[in-house]
């Protein structure tokens, strides 16, 4: 399983999101949610907070067909390392994530932690939108 390679499907990061989360954390930063005076920055439009795009990790594992564990009965996220928010990611844009095993280990009886070095690739573009170090762990029922 180390060094397995999981990578979703393209996700459109729309208007309508951005705003939801602007709303959610309360960050109504121009440069995000106001497209007439964002079109003039250097970004030329509305860009994703870095930490909508960081949130959105796991929905776009589970779309790669998030890493099996047999017997999981819980995951619980237990952290990031080294986060990076390499270029902002334009509204319209379309992001995907790909996802390295870069460890697992058995902590306890039944418990796991796996970590992943996720990036989050812009369509169209060389550079990712980010880089994370993301650490899960996970309890699996030993009955199973």
């Amino acid at each position: 399983m180390k060094g397995a390679v999981y990578t979703s499907g393209w996700l459109t990061v729309s208007q309508q999101m951005v705003d939801r989360f602007a709303d959610a954390t309360g960050d109504h930063q121009y440069i995000h949610v106001d497209p007439e005076r964002a079109a003039k920055t250097p970004f030329g439009g509305t860009i994703a907070h870095g930490f909508l795009l960081l949130s959105l990790l796991p929905r776009l594992l589970a779309d790669a067909g998030r890493p099996a564990i047999p017997g999981v009965v819980m995951g619980i996220n237990y952290g990031t390392d080294r986060v990076r928010f390499v270029q902002p990611v334009r509204t319209g844009s379309e992001v995907r994530g790909l996802f390295t095993v870069a460890d697992i280990q058995e902590k306890a009886p039944g418990r796991y932690q796996q970590v992943l070095d996720a990036e989050m690739q812009v369509q169209g573009q060389d550079k990712p939108a980010l880089i994370a170090r993301w650490i899960g762990q996970f309890v699996v029922d030993t009955a199973a």
